[in-house]
This record gives structure tokens, C-alpha cells and sequence, in this order.
């Protein structure tokens, strides 16, 4: 039953869903699991796991794809560019699950991606169908769509409830990014 993959789903309106991915990727390093998370939307921001993924190097791979959150903070890159890097990404996901050289690979802000129509629900639908047996899958990102939820073997919702933003106090280095 240990060799049984799973796939998990964080998804929800409330702060914590990649934290929580990146939670299990420390968890397996401490195991000597191998990780590789690819993130679909967060990729020219500089945050916080962009650092700290490298000292848990080699077990834990971070690849950074997307070019900051689309059309909202700034968002200066066409939509076509946004889709492309996308595909790009669907690409690169498939190629490191079908290495077989991870225990676990989390597709990071995936559902926000298939939300805003930058990468096709079926393709993810298919990812999550014909990954290894013993391969466990994590998706991030708010909005996750009935079809995944169903797939899921496990699913959290992070709701929030009370937020700093709401008494006007900024984004944390270290809490928030």
C-alpha cells in the first residue's frame, strides 16, 4: 500500500496551498524522496521557495514557469505569451512524470491555471490518469474543477477567514512570499 500514488488536491479561496505542498516536498526530503514542483503561474516573482528550494537540493527540483499572475499586480506580458509559457509547462510536467525519476511532482497553481484558460482541463485530466501507479501528484491553485476533485484521492480546501490584507497590512517576506 506504500507504493499506492496519490493524487492531492489543495485548493480554496484561503492562504496556504502551496505552503502545504511545499510542506510534503520537506517531508519527503527528510526521506530521501525525490520532488520536482513545476509552477504554472508564480515564475518571475521572486518569493521566498525559490531560494530555500535550492538547499534542499538534489531531492527537491523547483522549476518557475509562469511570468507572475495574470492580467492583475503588473501584469505586463500578453495573454498569448501567458498560454504559450503555459503549454510549456503541461510539456515539461508530462516529460518529469514520465522520467520516473520522482516520488512526487507538484504541478503548482495548476487549477488557477485551468481556471483562466491557460492550460485544458482534459490534459491535466489526462496527466493525473496515466501517471505512474507509484508516483504522487499534488495541485495547487484556487478554483480546482469538479472533474479533478473526483479524480483526487485526497482533497483539502484552505478557507479564509481572517486575513492581514483586510486591516490594510502588506504582503510578508517570509509569511507571504
Amino acid at each position: 500500500m506504500d507504493n499506492d500514488g496519490l493524487t492531492i488536491v489543495y485548493t480554496g479561496k484561503g492562504k496556504g496551498k502551496t505552503t502545504a505542498a511545499l510542506g510534503i516536498a520537506l517531508r519527503a526530503t527528510g526521506y530521501g524522496k525525490k520532488t520536482c514542483m513545476i509552477q504554472f503561474i508564480k515564475g518571475s516573482w521572486h518569493y521566498g521557495e525559490m531560494y530555500s528550494s535550492k538547499r534542499l537540493e538534489p531531492e527537491f527540483e523547483m522549476i518557475a514557469i509562469g511570468k507572475g499572475f495574470v492580467g492583475i499586480m503588473d501584469d505586463k506580458s500578453a495573454r498569448e505569451e501567458h498560454e504559450m509559457i503555459a503549454k510549456d509547462a503541461i510539456k515539461i510536467s508530462i516529460e518529469k512524470i514520465q522520467s520516473g525519476k520522482y516520488d512526487i511532482i507538484i504541478l503548482d497553481e495548476i487549477n488557477y491555471a485551468i481556471n483562466l484558460g491557460l492550460v485544458k482541463i482534459e490534459d491535466i485530466i489526462d496527466i493525473i490518469k496515466s501517471k505512474p501507479s507509484t508516483l504522487d501528484l499534488v495541485l495547487t491553485g484556487n478554483y480546482a474543477k469538479d472533474e479533478i476533485i473526483e479524480l483526487a484521492d485526497l482533497v483539502t480546501e484552505m478557507r479564509e477567514i481572517k486575513h492581514p490584507f483586510q486591516r490594510g497590512i502588506k504582503a510578508k517576506k517570509g509569511i507571504d512570499f
